[in-house]
């Protein structure tokens, strides 16, 4: 070392402070009682199940030592995101050490009490969990699922100009595909208006029982790799504290300068050069400072330290022994007082109120979140002079309301579009009237709408896309995942991980609500004709419909002002994942803005104008949800008023899915009676459905009349074919509706028998008319709803 970043007295006091985050993180695994060991540890002191992680914990509490001294010296504004698996001891006992934890819970007090009841809770029942949750004050990222660290780093830092995320990346981690893809985000940075990432890849060489490939390749092949993704790496390597703790000062101070001067360039120099960015790869023994040997084999270093390095206590009394030795490494009696308190020489280490990264408003969004300014959706809205009118396509109506509201929020940058290069695709051209892509990458003369500064963000990645949005959304910002249906399924289990994050959340009264996570689902199962049976999937409703009532919502709106009405409401709406399902092709419009406007609010109802019971009782329920199965249905209507004009049907229409569900089960269903109004209590309810059909089932099957709801939806068939096929495939279509409610009436009459042969005919012509001709029959294409007398 040709210079010194610390003075002595800086390195013992940064080395201290460090051994007390590790002294406090292995109490947490191990420790119930005599947190500060005044007695000689007995095995009473241990608790009888063992949970946690370990390997990862020393790098990370040495990593969170080392960004408190730089915060403090140039007053950053930082947040820390745990992507490790399980690296809840450091941010817990880092957030403990600075005092935030007990400003959120009082009950962990700052003295030797507290510290017991730190140590008690971890991992134990009633208590929180071992990865960096949101009971954790500083999260943002749980780091029960790897690979999307980097990504949620990224989305906090759009629009956020004086932000610092610090990224510890696991090199486990780093092995994940959404990882991989995840260092290209560098290219969608704005020096000028965004905020920086510093990505620190924590290579300590093991997973939970293998090596990991960045640690195993040699180093000028990881230097590459990285600078590949546009990287300026700094290498912090080694073992001993003193020389690491001066090259981590150092890297640091040099990493800071770095992203100042790169700000700097931009915003006052007007550089629209794409930088490199630096990062930082600590190669740091997995389990440092722990065990280095138990039962003859070796710990620190290895694979065994991952998680529980000294276990069954009980069964080898010689292990109490070493795990005293163990805590006492750290010397607590140089690091507390009397009273348990952490010495005020050291406390005076970490930054002061909202600089502390447990207490950054970043990591708790609620308190940053500002309403949009909305434009009156219903000016958007659609004339419909009669019911089937003619329509461009839902989501191409939507896309106008939306680049409305990305342009009133211009100013306040707090609204974002993302999705995997389908904005376009999915019919929300108007967008590109009034902003343009982030990119920050090279541009070629035949682009379009590219710029270092944009409201929508696409990359061929929905890993991405989702880690981005929710990133933005966990920082106090608005924004839309626009996805084609059949592949949202990609991010199947990010949803799962925000889902439960929403859920947790909800019991935590200083987390503060967040803006929603709204999905716009396009281009779905339904017409997806021309790309065939690969892109036909509307299983991600079923998953969705798996979590809790609290926190879910999926919507389905007929038609274009029915949808303008559905978004607006989900993006005024916090704390829910919102699921809304739309067409983008041309198709008939049902309702006026002023009866959208009231149908989605009651998010269920009876289509009076299709029906024909008002003056008798009901024979027949014809049910749908979705803009095709709608089609479908009332298509179905047409035949069987025109055919069969004394039979008595009520249409009825879902918009809202959960209103579905008994209100016992979600916030949204109804009650009994209402559902009895709707559905009648022993009719038949012929129900064409946009997805899978038992999902209707599932839902109803409490209700009063279930045995007599007949469900059509999708049911896994389909090819490249032409629109109307579609549901032809799925029995979904007019025809098989028609003949279905034939066959659940108490009678058929000899009328009815007739019109379900002359259908069964059509179905034949339909076959060899499309096979003939590539397009449906003129009578599918030209049909119009008509009213009935």
């Amino acid at each position: 070392m040709t210079s010194k970043t610390l003075g002595p007295d800086d390195l013992h006091r940064l080395d201290a402070y460090w051994r007390a985050a590790n002294y406090l993180s292995v109490g947490q695994i191990y420790l119930h009682a005599n947190p500060l060991l005044r007695r000689p540890l007995e095995l009473g002191d241990v608790k009888h199940m063992l949970l946690g992680h370990w390997g990862t914990t020393p790098g990370q509490n040495f990593i969170y030592a080392h960004l408190n001294r730089v915060i403090k010296q140039l007053d950053l504004d930082m947040i820390y995101v745990s992507g490790p698996g399980h690296g809840g001891p450091a941010v817990v006992a880092n957030t403990y050490l600075e005092g935030t934890y007990s400003e959120v819970y009082p009950q962990i007090s700052r003295d030797e009490a507290g510290l017991q009841r730190l140590f008690q809770q971890f991992s134990f029942p009633g208590g929180i969990p071992s990865h960096a949750s949101p009971e954790c004050p500083g999260s943002i990222h749980e780091g029960g699922e790897l690979g999307y660290s980097l990504s949620h780093a990224f989305g906090a830092v759009f629009d956020n100009p004086d932000l610092i995320v610090a990224c510890v990346i696991g090199d486990g981690e780093a092995e994940t595909g959404p990882l991989a893809t995840a260092w290209h985000s560098n290219k969608f940075l704005d020096p000028a208006t965004d905020g920086a990432v510093l990505p620190i890849l924590h290579l300590n060489g093991y997973k939970i029982a293998n090596p990991t490939i960045l640690a195993r390749i040699p180093r000028e092949e990881l230097e590459q790799l990285l600078r590949g993704y546009g990287w300026q790496p700094h290498f912090v390597v080694g073992h001993e504290p003193e020389l690491m703790h001066e090259a981590m000062a150092t890297a640091l101070d040099a990493v800071a300068r770095q992203i100042r001067s790169i700000q700097q360039a931009a915003r006052e120099g007007g550089n629209r050069t794409r930088p490199t960015w630096p990062m930082i790869v600590l190669d740091s023994p997995k389990g440092w400072t722990g065990p280095k040997f138990v039962d003859g084999l070796q710990i620190e270093g290895t694979f065994r330290a991952h998680q529980i390095p000294i276990k069954d206590l009980a069964g080898h009394p010689e292990h109490l022994g070493l795990l005293e030795d163990w805590l006492r490494s750290y010397r607590p009696e140089e690091l507390f007082d009397a009273q348990g308190r952490l010495l005020p020489e050291l406390a005076a280490l970490a930054p002061a109120g909202e600089r502390r990264m447990g207490a950054n408003p970043n990591a708790n969004g609620g308190l940053l979140l500002r309403n949009l300014e909305f434009p009156d959706y219903r000016d958007y809205g659609i004339e419909v002079p009669t019911h089937g009118t003619r329509g461009i396509g839902d989501t191409h109506v939507l896309g106008r309301f939306l680049r409305d509201v990305a342009a009133k929020n211009a100013e306040q940058r707090n609204f974002r579009v993302f999705g995997p290069d389908e904005t376009l695709s999915n019919g929300l051209e108007a967008l590109f009237e009034v902003t343009n892509r982030q990119w920050d990458a090279e541009t070629a003369a035949n682009d379009e709408f590219l710029a270092p500064n944009g409201r929508v963000v696409e990359m061929l990645s929905e890993h991405q896309c989702e880690g981005w949005l929710e990133g933005y959304l966990l920082t106090g910002r608005h924004g839309v995942f626009n996805c084609y249906e059949a592949f949202v399924h990609i991010v199947d289990s990010m949803f799962n991980q925000h889902a439960k994050w929403l859920k947790v959340c909800a019991q935590l009264p200083w987390r503060r609500s967040i803006a929603s996570l709204n999905y716009l689902l396009a281009s779905h199962v339904w017409r997806q004709d021309h790309n065939g049976f690969t892109h036909q999937d509307p299983g991600f409703i079923d998953h969705v419909m798996n979590k809790k009532a609290s926190v879910v919502r999926v919507y389905l709106p007929p038609d274009a002002n029915c949808l303008l009405s559905v978004m607006d409401h989900c993006l005024r709406s916090r704390d829910y994942v919102n699921v809304v399902i739309a067409g983008k092709h041309s198709a008939p419009q049902w309702l006026s803005m002023e009866a959208a406007e009231a149908h989605c609010a009651a998010g269920a109802g009876i289509w009076q104008w299709a029906s024909n019971d008002q003056a008798g009782a009901t024979d027949v329920v014809m049910a749908c949800c979705g803009d095709v199965p709608t089609l479908e249905i009332l298509a179905a209507v047409s035949i069987l008023r025109e055919h069969l004009p004394e039979l008595r049907i009520r249409v009825v229409n879902v918009v809202d899915l959960m209103k579905l569900q008994p209100q016992t089960e979600h916030p949204h269903g109804l009650s009994d009676a209402d559902f009895d109004e709707l559905f009648t209590v022993d009719k038949p309810v012929i129900f064409a459905f946009h997805a899978y059909p038992w999902l209707i089932h599932r839902l109803t099957y409490r209700r009063t009349n279930h045995r007599n709801i007949h469900v059509r939806g999708y049911k896994e068939e389909g090819t490249i074919t032409t629109p109307f096929d579609m549901p032809v495939l799925n029995d979904m279509d007019r025809f098989h509706l028609v003949m279905e409610t034939i066959d659940r009436l108490p009678e058929k009459s000899e009328a009815g028998a007739a019109l379900q042969r002359r259908l069964a005919d059509k179905l034949v012509e339909h076959r060899r008319y499309i096979e003939e001709h590539g397009q449906d029959l003129p009578e599918v294409r030209n049909w119009t709803w008509s009213e009935h007398p």
